[in-house]
C-alpha cells in the first residue's frame, strides 16, 4: 500500500514558488554534456563516481586514506591498490593514468599529483577555509552576496580530555577573531536585522559531544556536569562578543541526552533570556516530529525562543548499520521519501509556532524550501523567526535564487584543515552522488514535475523491530540484543536492579549434586572487587567425597537424558536463553559487583550467554538430522551420539558467559555435566545454575560442583569416567589438564577429548595508511577494557615507525582520558582486577617492565578495591618480558617496527595464537594480514575484543589452546561421537528403487 502525503492548502503555493526557483537555477546546465571531457579533474571524478557505484566506493576509500599518506610514491600505490581492483571498471582516462608500473616513476608521480590536487580541488568547495584568515574571507565574500554565515570547525575526533579543551579554546579563539573583523563590516540589512531587532553578524555551530572525550549516555550524570561547564564558559563568552553559537546533532546514540542537557542549560536564570542560541532537529529520525513538539512546548515554558534549525540528517549510512549490528530498532526512516515528508510536517509545525521558535529550514531541495516559503508567507511568519540555510558548496545556485527572492539565507561553512576534514568531504559526496540526491537527479535534467511532486512514501514495517534485512542471507541466526543505555528508563531500570542485587549480598550458596542443594565442609566469601570489605555470597566447596557422588549421579542420568529427543534438550536451552533476557538486569548487576566488570561489558556478556543457549540449540538440531549417503539397496546414516559425562571447568572472567556457553554446549549434545566454576566467581554460576534448572534440566544432567581446582578440579579431570574435558583458564593449568587427561586409568575404556583455551598475548598492528583516531580509540578499548583481563584483550601494540611517536602521545593522552573507579559506577570505564594475588602478579610485571622498557603512563587509582590504573610501556623490545608473557592487567606495550613485514613477524612471534588486530587503510596490508597473521580471530580496523556468537566464532590455536570455536559450527562436534550405520535393504534381490513403478 501506497500514502500520498496529504495535498494540503499549501501545495499549489509550493509548486509555483519551486517552479520559479528551479528556472532560477537550471540556467546553465551541462553536467553529463558534451562538456564533459573539457571538465576539471574534480568535476570528472564526481562525473565518474555518480554514473560508476564500484568505482564510487573505491573512489571514496581512497579519499579516506589520503590523510595518512605523506609521499607521492604512497598516493600512486593506494591509487593503484583501490582503483585497480578488480570490481571497478575504470573510465579510459582514469585507466590510462593508472597505468604505471612502479608508483616511483615519473607517470606515478603525475597521477598522484593529478589525483591528489583535484581531491583539494574538491575538499575546497565544501570546507570554507584552512585556517581563520581563510574562513574571514570566504564569510566576506559570502556577505556581499548578502548571505549569513554559521561557523563549524572541523577537525579530529575528540578522544582525549586535552583534545575537549582545546576545542573549546579555539571556539573562543574563532568568535574572537569572527567578532574582531566583523567590526570593519557595513551592515547588510537582508541578514543583519529583521523587524526591528538585529540579528548577531557572527555564529558559531558546536557539537556537544567534543565538550567531553568521555561522553556517554549511560553515564548521564557525569557527562551532563563536564560538558555543562565548558557549554557555560563558551555562552558567556558569546555573550560577552555579541556572537550567536548554535548547537549541532549528532549520531542518534547521543540525541536525547543532547537535548535534555541543552533544556536543563537554558532554563538556568543565566541563559534562560537568551535567544541568540540554537538547536537542531534531524527529519530523518522516526522520533524527530515528537522531539520537535516536546521542544516548542518546551520553548512555551521557557518564555524565550531559540532557534531550531531542522536538516534531513548526515549519519544515515552509519545509524542504519549501527542498529543491524546490535539488533536495534532502526532509528532512521528507509525510505527518503519518507524522511522528506516527515520535514515538510516539521517545517509546517515549527512555522506554525513561530511565536515560539525561530525556524532555520535547512535543505539542498527546491521543493523543501518552497514548501517552507509557501507556509511562512501563508502564515505571514515575521522575517526575523524564519530563514534558510544550506551547506557550503552544495547548495549556491538555490541559495542566490533565495537570496533574489528577499529571504535570509545562512551559509553552513565547515572549517579547518583540509586532511582531517575528509571525513566530512566524503559525507557532502556521498550525499551529492547518490541517486536519491535531489541536487544529482537535478543535474541530471529530471522532468520538473518528478522533481517537484510531493514526496510519496511507501508504507515501512514497524521500525520496532530490529532491522535483520541488512544482515547477510546466511546469518540465519539473530543473535540477542545488548542493552541501549541512551534510553532513560533503561538506565532506570539498570540502578534499580543494582538496588534488588544489593538486597541479596551475603546469602550462602549450595552446590546442586543429584537435584539436591548439599551442605559442604568449606565455605568460601565471594568479595566485590571493587570493595573488598563487601561480601557478595558465602559458596559451600565441595569435597573429593561428594564429587563422587556427583559422578555417581551424572552416571545414573545418562542413560536416560542421551534418549531424550535433540529438539526437547533444544528447548530446554531456549527457555533457559529466555529466562536470562527477563533476568537481563539482574544478571548484569552480579557481574558487575562479584568480578568488578563496568555495566556495559557486563550487559554484553549476557547477550553472549543467552546466544550460547540459542544458537546451540539451533545446532543440534541442524546435526541431529545427520547425513544421508544412500545407494541402491543400502542405507548409509551418518549420525551423532553424546559422549558421556562432561566436566566443565570455567574461569572468572567471563563468569556466565563463558561457564554457560561450555555447559549448555555438552548438556544440548546429550552429556551429562559437571560445572565448576572459578572461585572468585561462584556465585554468578549459581545464579546460572537457579535458571538452567527452572528450564528444565533433569536431576543428575546438570550438576553445579564448586571446590577447589587443586583438590576437586583435579579429582573430576583424572576420573575415569570423565569423557569431555571443558575448560578456560591459564596456559600451564590448561597443559596439565591437557597431560592428565592423556594417561588412560584404570577401569578407563575411552580416550579423554579436552577442550582447552588458554589465553594469548594479541598484538594489534598500527601501519602509517591507518586512522589513527579509530586507532587510538581501538587500542584503547581493547587494551584496557575490563582492566585488559580477557583473554582477547590487547597486550602488545605494534606500530610502525613513521607514526609511532604521534601515535604514542595520542594513545597516552587518550588512556590518561579514561575514568578509572568502581565498576558499578556508570562513568566507570577501567574497574578493578580480580583479587589480591592478581593485582600482585601484575605490580610485579609492571616493574619488570620499568627495568626493560620506557614507561610511558602510570596512572594511579583508588585504594579500597583491587586497582590498578593502566600503564603503558613505549620502545618495548619484542623479545622483553612484558611483550612475551601474558599478564592480563590494564599493562600495554608499544613496540615500533620498520616496516609492515616485520610488523607481522613480531606479531607472530609468540607462543599465542589467539586474537590480533590491524589498523590499516592499504589493501595489500589487509590481505596479507589476513593469510599471515597468525591469530585464531584477527579483527581489521576495529577493535580486538568483544566477539559475537554465530558472527565471530572464538578460539586460537599454538598455546592459546585446543579444540574448535566456541560459537561456531563447529563446536558442538567435540561433544559428540559421530557413527556410520549402514544397513543392506534387498531381499532375495529385491530391493525398493526410488521412482520406480
Amino acid at each position: 500500500m501506497v500514502l500520498q502525503v496529504q495535498t494540503s492548502t499549501y501545495e499549489a503555493k509550493t509548486q509555483e514558488i519551486a517552479k520559479q526557483l528551479l528556472a532560477a537555477t537550471q540556467e546553465n546546465r551541462s553536467f553529463f554534456s558534451s562538456l564533459r571531457d573539457q571538465m576539471r579533474w574534480d568535476d570528472k571524478l564526481l562525473a565518474w563516481a555518480m554514473s560508476n557505484p564500484g568505482l564510487r566506493v573505491q573512489l571514496f576509500r581512497f579519499i579516506d586514506t589520503l590523510p595518512a599518506l605523506h609521499s607521492k610514491s604512497e598516493i600512486a600505490s593506494h591509487l593503484q591498490e583501490y582503483l585497480g581492483d578488480e570490481s571497478v571498471e575504470l573510465p579510459a582516462a582514469l585507466k590510462g593514468m593508472l597505468n604505471f608500473a612502479n608508483p616511483d616513476s615519473m607517470p606515478g608521480q603525475v597521477a598522484a599529483t593529478t589525483v591528489g590536487t583535484a581531491v583539494e580541488t574538491l575538499a575546497h568547495k565544501y570546507i570554507s577555509g584552512e585556517n581563520i584568515k581563510q574562513v574571514i574571507k570566504t564569510v566576506e565574500r559570502l556577505r556581499k552576496e548578502k548571505m549569513a554565515f554559521t561557523i563549524d570547525l572541523l577537525g579530529e575526533a575528540v578522544i582525549t580530555e586535552a583534545e575537549a579543551q582545546s576545542y573549546l579554546e579555539r571556539y573562543l579563539e574563532l568568535m574572537q577573531q569572527l567578532v574582531e573583523a566583523s567590526k570593519n563590516w557595513s551592515a547588510i540589512p537582508a541578514i543583519d536585522e529583521a523587524d526591528g531587532e538585529t540579528i548577531p553578524k557572527v555564529q558559531v555551530s558546536v557539537k556537544l559531544t567534543a565538550f567531553y572525550s568521555q561522553f556517554d549516555p549511560l553515564d548521564a550524570k557525569g557527562s551532563e556536569e563536564r560538558v555543562s561547564d565548558r557549554i557555560r564558559i563558551l555562552l558567556r563568552r558569546a555573550k560577552e562578543l555579541g556572537a550567536a553559537v548554535h548547537f549541532d546533532m549528532e549520531q542518534y546514540a547521543y540525541k536525547d541526552i543532547t537535548l535534555s542537557i541543552l533544556k536543563k542549560l537554558l532554563l538556568e536564570e543565566e541563559f534562560r533570556q537568551r535567544t541568540d542560541i540554537g538547536m537542531t532537529i534531524q527529519a530523518y529520525l522516526r522520533d524527530s516530529e515528537q522531539d520537535t513538539k516536546d521542544l516548542i512546548s518546551w520553548l512555551k515554558e521557557r518564555g524565550y525562543p531559540l532557534t531550531i534549525r531542522l536538516v534531513k540528517g548526515a549519519y544515515w549510512d552509519q545509524e542504519t548499520i549501527k542498529a543491524a549490528q546490535k539488533h536495534w530498532p532502526q532509528p532512521v526512516y528507509n525510505d527518503k521519501a519518507a524522511t522528506d515528508a516527515n520535514f515538510e510536517i516539521i517545517t509546517q509545525l515549527l512555522l506554525e509556532n513561530h511565536q515560539y521558535v525561530y525556524s532555520a529550514i535547512g535543505s539542498h531541495n527546491v521543493r523543501s524550501h518552497s514548501r517552507a516559503i509557501a507556509i511562512a508567507e501563508s502564515l505571514n511568519v515575521p522575517r526575523r523567526r524564519f530563514e534558510l540555510q544550506v551547506l557550503y558548496g552544495m547548495g549556491d545556485k538555490v541559495a542566490k535564487a533565495l537570496v533574489d527572492r528577499g529571504y535570509r539565507v545562512r551559509v553552513y561553512c565547515p572549517y579547518g584543515e583540509l586532511l582531517p576534514g575528509m571525513a566530512y568531504l566524503i559525507r557532502r559526496l556521498l550525499e551529492n552522488t547518490a541517486n536519491s540526491s535531489f541536487l544529482r537527479q537535478n543535474l541530471e535534467n529530471r522532468p520538473i514535475e518528478e522533481l517537484l511532486a510531493p514526496p510519496i512514501v511507501k508504507e515501512e514495517k514497524n521500525s520496532l523491530t530490529p532491522n535483520s534485512s541488512l544482515l547477510t542471507p546466511n546469518s540465519h541466526f539473530l543473535g540477542a540484543a545488548d542493552t541501549d543505555y541512551a534510553e532513560e528508563e533503561v538506565r532506570t531500570k539498570a540502578a534499580q536492579a543494582f538496588q534488588n542485587v544489593r538486597q541479596q549480598l551475603g546469602k550462602t550458596y549450595l552446590p546442586l549434586i543429584n537435584g539436591e542443594y548439599v551442605n559442604t565442609p568449606e565455605y568460601v566469601d565471594s568479595l566485590n572487587p571493587s570493595n573488598f570489605s563487601e561480601v557478595i555470597g558465602k559458596v559451600g566447596l565441595i569435597s573429593v567425597e561428594q564429587a563422587e557422588q556427583a559422578m555417581q549421579a551424572a552416571k545414573a542420568a545418562f542413560p536416560g537424558w542421551r534418549k531424550t529427543p535433540a529438539k526437547q534438550r533444544a528447548d530446554i536451552l531456549r527457555k533457559a536463553g529466555d529466562l536470562m533476557e527477563l533476568r537481563r538486569a539482574e544478571l548484569s548487576a552480579w557481574i558487575v559487583l562479584e568480578v568488578g566488570k563496568p555495566v556495559k561489558e557486563a550487559d554484553g556478556e549476557v547477550s553472549e550467554a543467552i546466544d550460547f543457549c540459542r544458537y546451540y540449540a539451533d545446532e543440534i538440531e541442524r546435526l541431529d538430522q545427520g547425513v544421508n549417503y544412500d545407494i541402491p539397496g543400502e542405507t548409509n546414516r551418518y549420525i551423532y551420539q553424546p559422549r558421556g559425562i562432561a566436566v566443565v571447568i570455567s574461569p572468572w572472567n567471563f563468569p556466565l558467559a563463558i561457564a554457560c556457553g561450555m555447559t549448555v554446549a555438552a548438556l544440548v549434545s546429550g552429556n551429562c555435566t559437571l560445572l565448576k566454576p572459578a572461585e572468585t566467581s561462584s556465585v554468578i554460576t549459581a545464579k546460572l545454575t537457579e535458571i538452567l534448572i527452572e528450564a528444565g534440566f533433569p536431576k543428575g544432567v546438570f550438576q553445579y560442583v564448586p571446590g577447589k581446582g587443586s583438590q576437586v578440579g583435579a579429582y573430576l579431570v583424572n576420573h575415569p569416567d570423565t569423557h569431555v574435558i571443558a575448560f578456560t583458564g591459564s596456559q600451564e593449568v590448561g597443559c596439565r589438564i591437557y597431560a592428565e587427561a592423556a594417561t588412560l586409568k584404570p577401569g578407563q575404556k575411552h580416550m579423554k577429548r579436552v577442550i582447552a583455551e588458554m589465553g594469548g598475548k594479541n598484538a594489534i598492528i598500527v601501519d602509517e595508511s591507518a586512522d589513527l583516531d579509530q586507532a587510538v580509540v581501538g587500542v584503547v578499548q581493547s587494551a584496557f577494557g575490563y582492566s585488559g583481563q580477557k583473554c582477547s584483550a590487547a597486550s602488545r601494540v605494534i606500530v610502525l615507525e613513521p607514526i609511532y611517536d604521534v601515535f604514542v602521545q595520542r594513545l597516552v593522552e587518550a588512556t590518561k582520558s579514561l575514568n578509572i573507579g568502581e565498576a558499578e559506577l556508570p562513568s566507570t570505564q577501567v574497574g578493578p582486577v580480580i583479587d589480591a594475588n592478581a593485582r600482585d602478579r601484575i605490580r610485579e610485571y609492571i616493574e619488570k617492565g620499568k627495568a626493560e622498557a620506557q614507561l610511558a603512563l602510570e596512572l594511579s587509582a583508588p585504594e579500597q578495591g583491587y586497582f590498578i590504573g593502566p600503564v603503558i610501556f613505549s620502545e618495548v623490545s619484542p623479545n622483553a618480558v612484558i611483550s612475551q608473557e601474558e599478564i592480563f592487567g590494564p599493562v600495554l606495550a608499544v613496540i615500533r617496527v620498520k616496516d609492515f613485514q616485520e610488523a607481522l613477524a613480531v606479531a607472530n612471534g609468540t607462543n599465542y595464537a589467539l586474537t590480533g588486530g590491524l589498523y590499516s587503510r592499504t589493501p595489500s596490508h589487509i590481505q596479507q594480514a589476513q593469510t599471515e597473521f597468525e591469530v585464531g580471530n584477527l579483527y581489521i580496523n576495529r577493535n580486538i575484543t568483544g566477539a559475537i556468537v554465530g558472527r565471530q566464532p572464538f578460539g586460537g590455536f599454538k598455546l592459546s589452546g585446543v579444540g574448535s570455536k566456541a560459537g561456531g559450527p563447529d563446536y558442538l562436534l567435540q561433544f559428540l561421537e559421530p557413527r556410520a550405520v549402514t544397513e543392506n535393504i534387498q531381499r532375495q534381490g529385491f530391493a525398493p528403487i526410488e521412482g520406480a513403478d
